[in-house]
């Protein structure tokens, strides 16, 4: 399956954006799918998953509260709502996908969207 991310920009803190994720290739309500993040000089690190029913949601505690993940498989895309952003949201997010149930770190998951940057201004 390929992924396409987009969707960033640059926003005030306290703005919203929504991050996308478009599928193609495969059988795309058959994976779970993850958002990922990294920043500056820093490791990539979890930010968001979906089961691929979309029934189940986990998000990192960073982000909780703020932060959206929703899919829609008749659209083969994964939506990240992005709300009350902080300067620390600012980084590279990544959609990834997997069969199965989904994971929380960056080996778990077997594809990988190119990248959309998020830059949040204080």
């Amino acid at each position: 399956v390929q992924l396409q991310a987009s969707g960033g920009g640059l926003v005030q803190a306290g703005g919203s954006l929504r991050l996308s994720c478009a599928a193609s290739g495969g059988t795309f309500s058959s994976y779970s799918v993850a958002w990922f993040r990294q920043a500056p000089g820093k490791e990539r690190e979890f930010v968001a998953a979906i089961s691929w029913t979309g029934g189940n949601t986990y998000y990192a505690d960073s982000v909780k509260g703020r932060f959206t993940i929703s899919r829609d498989n008749a659209k083969n895309t994964v939506y990240l709502q992005m709300n009350s952003l902080k300067p620390e949201d600012t980084a590279v997010y990544y959609c990834a996908a997997r069969r199965g149930f989904y994971g929380f770190g960056i080996y778990e998951y077997d594809y990988w969207g190119q990248g959309t940057q998020v830059t949040v201004s204080s």
